[in-house]
């Protein structure tokens, strides 16, 4: 099957928009920024022009791409086949837009609006039939060039033909990792990823009161867990406290009544007051950790106490064999074994509680967080490196309630929920592992 996407038209020449750009002009095919002023536009066009890998790619982009304004402009998308709406993250902004969209494109076009959580029903609400059969969610995960998901999201008028043109085009010739996600707040990977950061600094606050540090925390969640070495402080330093407080504030609004990240749907104290005095991360020169010149030229790390207001030379931290080893830090009985499974257990809980409300099956779950928060196992994955029997022993010693895919996985004696080339079921039966 070759892909039918010979023009693209992305709506929006940001961060995102810049990338989606390039990935597609890299790729040859004809592209069309449209931003809201003409020197927005001349600004979206050498974005798009930095992120070429190469000179071979830069003159390739350069060739294929155009920039024009939506005042002027609008009008061109009829001979885009897919038009990409990548602009600011408002539900208000991207219906407007959504309806400006409709009736200057051609029958049999793709729209994909890009959003990191605001579900499509919310978007299309009163849309015409038209417009809600062509129309999907394409999540792509910053930067662009550099990650691999991409989440799709189709809704309940989202013809198939649509969703298979898009889903063919971005995985064979964007080279994407595509899952599909079912049209729920934050989707998959934000759904649990930020569960996993928001849940960690409100509950890491007990734990550091009882001794562990910011860095001690770091380590306990990286290597072992198999996630990136900046650990959970690391990455709200990267991400930016300013987006996480974005994120909870959506979450807040949007979540399920009952859901069990609603606790967690803020920032705790410390860090809204970091907020307000723009301490953000590292686009302001320090979060939680900061890079400090010697006197005599070299550098120091430093991290920072919110109980003091103070920062510190950053210690290193070695962890123990015992800590350093997944199934063995998840039930050690010290500090760090209660923090682990605090965190990392509740995380693990909770999305093996959200099959398949947010995804049809674990696959994608483990998808979503390996190609899109980089872990190199998924949660699913996790937990059969923990044994998930040994999880729902624990769950039920605490009083708790099982989560409906330990629930299955116990109902039907699977020990794990992969097995050769296949994986459990949300109905408790085996399905081959589809192709990555």
């Amino acid at each position: 099957m070759t892909s039918d996407i010979r023009s693209i038209t992305v709506i929006g020449g940001g961060t995102m928009g810049s990338g989606i750009a390039a990935a597609c002009a890299a790729a040859e095919r004809n592209v069309l920024v449209l931003e809201a002023t003409r020197d927005l536009a001349e600004a979206a066009r050498a974005r798009v022009a930095a992120l070429a890998v190469d000179a071979a790619e830069a003159a390739r982009i350069a060739e294929r791409l155009t920039v024009g304004t939506i005042g002027d402009d609008l009008g061109l998308i009829a001979d885009s086949d897919w038009i990409c709406e990548a602009v600011i993250e408002k539900l208000e902004v991207k219906r407007d837009l959504l309806r400006r969209i409709e009736p200057k494109r051609r029958d049999g076009s793709i729209v994909s609006t890009n959003t990191s959580g605001i579900p499509l029903h919310d978007i299309l609400e009163g849309a015409p039939e038209r417009q809600r059969r062509d129309t999907l969610v394409t999540h792509f995960f910053n930067p662009v060039r550099l990650m691999r998901l991409i989440e799709i999201v189709s809704g309940d008028d989202t013809s198939p033909e649509a969703h298979d043109k898009l889903v063919h085009f971005v995985h064979d010739v964007l080279g994407k990792g595509v899952v599909d996600a079912k049209d729920t707040p934050n989707f998959i990977g934000n759904r649990i990823g930020c569960f996993w950061i928001l849940a960690g600094l409100h509950k890491a606050v007990a734990h550091r009161a009882a001794g562990l540090t910011i860095e001690t925390i770091d380590a306990l969640m990286s290597a072992p867990v198999g996630i990136p070495s900046t650990g959970l402080y690391g990455l709200a330093d990267l991400i930016g406290l300013d987006v996480m407080d974005s994120i909870a504030r959506n979450l807040a609004a949007t979540l399920p009544e009952g859901d069990a990240g609603r606790a967690f749907a803020s920032l705790p104290a410390a860090e809204a007051a970091m907020v307000a005095r723009g301490q953000l991360g590292r686009k302001t020169g320090g979060g939680y950790y900061r890079v400090k010149r010697t006197p005599d030229g070299g550098k120091v790390k430093e991290v920072y106490d919110s109980t003091t207001g103070t920062w510190s030379p950053a210690a290193r931290v070695t962890l123990s064999p015992v800590h350093a080893d997944l199934a063995s830090l998840m039930f050690a009985d010290d500090a760090e074994g209660r923090f682990a499974w605090d965190l990392l257990g509740d995380t693990l809980v909770y999305a093996a509680d959200l099959v398949p409300e947010i995804a049809d099956d674990v696959v994608s779950i483990d998808r979503a967080l390996r190609w899109g928060f980089a872990w190199t196992r998924g949660p699913f994955e996790l937990l059969d490196r923990i044994g998930p029997a040994r999880v729902v022993a624990r769950l039920r010693a605490e009083g708790r309630a099982v989560p409906h895919m330990l629930a299955v996985a116990e109902s039907v004696g699977a020990a794990t929920f992969y097995e050769g080339d296949t994986y459990l079921t949300a109905e408790g039966g085996r399905a081959p592992i589809a192709p990555e």
